[in-house]
């Protein structure tokens, strides 16, 4: 048992103490035995009366306070925490590109020389091997093409975790490492709800639609990911905003897709044609009369599906 887990255990037994001494000591003043330890001032109250019991107990905490989030994080004494989307998960060193001191003046010609091979070398030792590299190269463009598509952190982190398994299961063997970065991202859109359609994330990456969507069914398959069908409503939010339509449109595509997918009609079907199709019409129904050709350049389907689907909506509504 090495020195950290000793203390570790001293304290957990420690507060196990104070917390079986706490419960046997019961208010002078009226007797119970609700007594809470007050975080904040170290204080031992009753909860029932509010007589302070004991004011002198030691307060564990920090010795600085804050009252919000931003507060908190200023005022933190560690680095930053751990993440995923970094092939050495952030715990390295990274040596600043400005040329200056800790006070801020200009270095001189010599130490930039300096400086400039450190950081030469400090790149090169940050991965010791290929694998590494592969990781750090897929990992980097991740992270450009879910900040083209706009994806939370939070997805960039679980895709990250898709591609540490298929790279440990071996299964980047014979693929390119872009082609399984970009099917590791979409699968992590589709684990975490995120609406983005395979059109929109093979715009972003550099291998094609056909690739992506093979590589995306290999993964999946392989790490045995659990992928529920998409629903169309998830596009509705941004398709409606992409064309400056009203909340009530909104709401009546809603219904719609909801109506017409309880009688069976959204099986087979592409999930943005169906939302693209429902919007047109509820944007008819709506007097908000957008044409086909511009919702379907939102949606990134054609004229064609739109109109397919378009039908068989109405009729299954029961609209003339």
């Amino acid at each position: 048992m090495d020195k950290l887990t000793r203390q570790r255990t001293r304290e957990t037994e420690s507060t196990q103490k104070e917390q079986e001494s706490e419960g046997d000591r019961v208010c002078t003043e009226c007797g119970t035995e609700t007594l809470v330890k007050s975080g904040d001032r170290g204080e031992l109250v009753c909860e029932d009366c509010g007589l302070v019991v004991e004011g002198t107990n030691i307060d564990h905490g920090p010795e600085w306070r804050a009252f919000n989030h931003s507060e908190r994080q200023n005022k933190s004494r560690v680095g930053a925490p751990t993440t995923q989307a970094m092939h050495d998960k952030g715990l390295t060193t990274q040596i600043d590109w400005k040329n200056k001191d800790a006070y801020g003046r200009s270095l001189s010609a010599d130490k930039r020389s300096q400086m400039r091979r450190l950081r030469k070398w400090q790149e090169r030792i940050r991965t010791k091997d290929a694998g590494e590299r592969n990781l750090q190269s897929a990992l980097s463009e991740i992270d450009r093409m879910a900040s083209a598509l706009g994806i939370p952190r939070s997805v960039r982190e679980v895709a990250s975790v898709i591609y540490r398994r298929a790279l440990s299961e071996d299964l980047i063997r014979g693929r390119s490492i872009e082609g399984v970065a970009t099917s590791c991202l979409y699968a992590a859109c589709r684990q975490e709800g995120i609406p983005r359609s395979l059109e929109e994330v093979a715009e972003v990456s550099r291998v094609e639609r056909k690739e992506i969507g093979r590589t995306y069914r290999y993964v999946s398959q392989s790490l045995g990911l659990d992928m529920k069908p998409v629903d169309p409503q998830e596009y509705v939010p941004r398709f409606c905003s992409d064309l400056d339509l009203s909340e009530e449109v909104e709401a009546k595509t809603r219904e719609i897709i909801q109506v017409t997918t309880e009688k069976g009609l959204l099986s087979g079907k592409s999930p943005t044609g169906y939302a693209a199709a429902a919007i047109y019409a509820a944007s008819l129904l709506c007097n908000e009369k957008k044409t086909q050709r511009e919702v379907a350049d939102v949606a990134q389907v054609t004229e064609v599906t739109i109109r397919n689907r378009y039908q068989e909506q109405i009729e299954a509504m029961g609209i003339q």
